[in-house]
Formats: structure tokens, C-alpha cells, sequence
């Protein structure tokens, strides 16, 4: 697809990343091992990874300017890091580079019988810390951001960029993969969540994936939206409505998330989105919330090209950094992220296939 075909790029286009980078040490085996196994590889890739890492690349791919704050040892390992981030396009130069050390290393096991990935991971050490960023480095690397991103690691400095972010009015994305220590203290200033399909209740306690979603909504104020992505079954998204909405009418969330999974469009093999109406959303025992539910679908990948999942999360939450800063509406980001994450499905690697945004299966989603 030719650029002169495209939509402009967002003009604001600055986004800061703070979380994790490592190497990956991807190996596609028949099946998982028993214990005591020996086995071997159908084939083997190292490669950059982590969540932060993973997404930065993404929203470079996809035509922003991503910068990162991260940590890593000035071994082989951290300079292939910065180096393949570099290559992408990702300002490298708010890292930390310790002089001693490791830096962290993931070990990732693509299984062709389940398609599942199973990661054992080294962290780096020693860790980041917020003493480490100084205060000059700090304003820099925040300065022009459109937005700032948390993969919820590092979690001490990441909240010290946090607050100074919050202080500027830079919107704040917050990635929830599992509960951490620190999380909850980040996701008291996230603009925008994005969930693991089990984060949800697990930090809730709420009896369902919706009922969690009003919660969250209802125990973090500044939260705009939530997105729980649910792997092959899409993604539901909670949208706070901005002026309240005290005309929407009440309706069980359960009923306005299975009504809406009524409308869907099975037939459809490229991601889709179904939205509600601005609804005041209940949920027994927990409040309401004024908002709008959608139900995003994945696209439905041939078994034949589906090949590893490994940071198919870090794609979608890279592409809606992109979508937020090119101000689409939910009903276009959701298929859109969906669609990169997809795409990013199809190679051994979280990075390998991630499409630039002159990719033509992204055409009809820009």
C-alpha cells in the first residue's frame, strides 16, 4: 500500500514507554515436554522482547516516535537490546546501562500441538531504580509526549514518571497483565487500562469479567476506558461517558454483553466491533456506571499460518497507543489493534511479522 494512499500520521506522535526489554529465546517444539524429556526444536529464533520493548516496536512499526525508559546490563545481551530497538526506531536514550550484572532473558517455549507459549523468565538485575533516573532525564523524556505507557514493571520508577506525567496532563496507559507489586498505585492515574482476560476479577473480586469492569471503573476515577483482551475471542471494552449521560437507561451489564454477542457477526473473519448506546450500566451488588460496552472479535487466523501468540498482547496495546493518538473511536481502534495483534500471530517471535503501517491488511483499518 503507498503512503499517498494513507491518512496522515497523528500529529502528535511522542509516546514514552516505561517497562521491560529482554531477549527472548524463542524455540517452536511438536509438543510440550514431559519432565525428564529430551526434545528437540522445530526451529529457533532470539529475539528482543518484553511488554515494553514489544509494544515500543509496534507503535514505531506503526509510525510513532516511541522513547523508553528501561534498564539493561552492558553485556551482549543489553546491547542486541538497544540495538534491535534502535533499528525500529526507538529513541533508546533514557535507558539505563549498568555496568555489572545481567540483563533479563526470557526463555519461550511455542508449543505447534496446543499453540500456546510458555515463558520462563531471568530478570535483569541489578534492577531499576527511580535514583537512577534523574530529574533533568526525566522532564526530558517527557517532554512533547502525547501519552506515557506502564507495562507495570520497574514498578517504583515507573510510578515516579507516573506522577510527573499526571502533573503535565499527559494521558497515562496502564497495561494490568497480572496483579504486581505496585500496580495498584499506577492504576490510580491511568487514563486508560488494558487487561489479561483473568486481571479483572482477580484484582476485583467481582463475580464476572463485566461486573469487574464496572468496578474497576467505579474504584478508579481518572479511568476513561478498560479493555479485557480475551485472546481468540476478541476483547470487551467499558467507556466511561464523559458528561454522565443521566437521560441513558439502566440495563443489567450481562444482559447488554449478551445482547450485544447476539448482534455479532460470526460469519465475519476479519476483527469487528459491536457497540451499545450510552447505557447506565449495572451490576448487582457492585454500582453503575454511565458508559458504553463493546465487544471487539479477533480475526479468525487459518490454522495453517497461526504460529505463535507470543506478544500478541504488546501488538494490540501498541496499536492503541497509535489509535489513541490518532483520535479514533473506539469502533475503529478495537478492530484496528485486534488486526496488528493478528498479524504479529503469523512468525516465531513477538517482533518478527509486527506490520508497518504501509501493511495492506492494515488498509482498510487506518
Amino acid at each position: 500500500m503507498s503512503s499517498d494512499s494513507l491518512p496522515p500520521l497523528p500529529q502528535n506522535r511522542i509516546v514514552l514507554g516505561c517497562g521491560q526489554v529482554a531477549v527472548d529465546f524463542l524455540a517452536t517444539v511438536a509438543s510440550f515436554p514431559n519432565p525428564d524429556d529430551k526434545i528437540r526444536s522445530t526451529s529457533l529464533k532470539v529475539q528482543g522482547g518484553g511488554n515494553a520493548g514489544n509494544a515500543s516496536t509496534c507503535a514505531a512499526r506503526l509510525g510513532l516516535n516511541p522513547r523508553l525508559i528501561s534498564k539493561v546490563s552492558n553485556d551482549s545481551h543489553g546491547k542486541g537490546i538497544l540495538e534491535e530497538l534502535e533499528a525500529d526506531g526507538v529513541d533508546t536514550s533514557f535507558f539505563i546501562v549498568s555496568e555489572e550484572g545481567n540483563s533479563s532473558f526470557t526463555y519461550v517455549i511455542a508449543d505447534s500441538q496446543t499453540n500456546t507459549r510458555t515463558c520462563i523468565h531471568t530478570p535483569g538485575y541489578p534492577p531499576l531504580i527511580p535514583e537512577e533516573l534523574s530529574q533533568s532525564s526525566l522532564l526530558s523524556a517527557l517532554d512533547g509526549v502525547n501519552m506515557v505507557y506502564f507495562d507495570g514493571r520497574h514498578h517504583e520508577t515507573a510510578l515516579v514518571v507516573a506522577k510527573e506525567a499526571a502533573r503535565k496532563n499527559i494521558p497515562i496507559l496502564v497495561e494490568a497483565e497480572r496483579e504486581r507489586e505496585g500496580l495498584d498505585d499506577l492504576l490510580d492515574f491511568a487514563t486508560y487500562a488494558i487487561c489479561s482476560a483473568k486481571f479483572p476479577q482477580a484484582w476485583t473480586e467481582a463475580p464476572s469479567v463485566p461486573s469487574a469492569l464496572i468496578s474497576m471503573l467505579l474504584r478508579l476515577p481518572k479511568l476513561k476506558f478498560v479493555v479485557v483482551t480475551l485472546g481468540e475471542e476478541g476483547c470487551i471494552m467499558l467507556e466511561r461517558s464523559v458528561n454522565g449521560g443521566s437521560d441513558a437507561e439502566e440495563m443489567d451489564v450481562h444482559c447488554l454483553l449478551e445482547s450485544l454477542k447476539l448482534i455479532k457477526d460470526d460469519s465475519k473473519t476479519i476483527p469487528t466491533c459491536i457497540s451499545s448506546v450510552e447505557t447506565k450500566l449495572s451490576a448487582n451488588g457492585i454500582g453503575t456506571i454511565t458508559g458504553r460496552l463493546f465487544v471487539g472479535t479477533a480475526e479468525k487466523i487459518p490454522p495453517s499460518e497461526l504460529v505463535d501468540t507470543t506478544g500478541a498482547g504488546d501488538a494490540f496495546i501498541g496499536a492503541v497507543l497509535y489509535a489513541v493518538c490518532a483520535g479514533m473511536p473506539p469502533e475503529k481502534m478495537l478492530p484496528f489493534a485486534a488486526q496488528v495483534a493478528a498479524t504479529g500471530c503469523r512468525a516465531l517471535g513477538a517482533r518478527t511479522v509486527l506490520p508497518l503501517r504501509t501493511d495492506p491488511r492494515l488498509a482498510s483499518f487506518l
